[in-house]
């Protein structure tokens, strides 16, 4: 069956470049979520006013990858301790943030959260938020596919490619698409 997860690591075009490449994964669009600005546009969201994070919509067969798995890899590929934050990425829409589709989600979610924290696998607290899915709305066109589409512009190349490398080393055997 296709299920859906919203879930915001930092910038999309990170995010994005990871799960499109994850077995089970069957499309990933670039969006924002969380705010109380209606369609708001990438300049808007930006200047960090709206309350929307940079996320990506996951669409995944769960015959092949469960919403748990989606989140062990989202807990790899960006740091959830930092608030506001991804790096020399800055502001609220950089959160670390999940947007659970019903309560068996915001569950498992919590339930990771508290699996990682248990085993002291940050120094620091994990601070990512996790909510019900609100205001959702696509980033503009020019965002989808990303990385895909510009990997040697200098963003790309020094913030994105070490993520997605990031996925294939940790996970790549297991889940990476052939």
């Amino acid at each position: 069956m296709t299920r859906q997860a919203v879930l915001g690591g930092g910038c999309f075009w990170c995010t994005e470049a990871v799960f499109l490449e994850v077995k089970g994964v069957t499309a990933v669009e670039s969006g924002y979520c969380g705010g109380h600005v209606q369609s708001p546009t990438y300049e808007q969201i930006c200047d960090g006013n709206t309350g929307h994070a940079e996320v990506v919509r996951i669409e995944f067969d769960d015959a092949q990858i469960s919403f748990r798995e989606l989140l062990e890899i989202f807990f790899v590929v960006h740091d959830p301790t930092t608030l506001n934050q991804q790096g020399n990425d800055v502001g609220p829409q950089y959160r670390s943030a999940i947007f659970t589709m019903d309560d068996a989600q915001q569950a498992e979610a919590q339930a990771v959260i508290d699996t990682l924290t248990r085993s002291r696998v940050f120094d620091d607290p994990i601070v990512t938020e996790v909510t019900p899915l609100s205001n959702y709305f696509p980033a503009e066109a020019y965002h989808q596919r990303y990385f895909e589409r510009n990997p040697w512009q200098g963003y790309c190349r020094m913030v994105v490619a070490p993520k997605v490398a990031k996925y294939r080393k940790s996970f790549g055997s297991r889940f990476a698409r052939s």
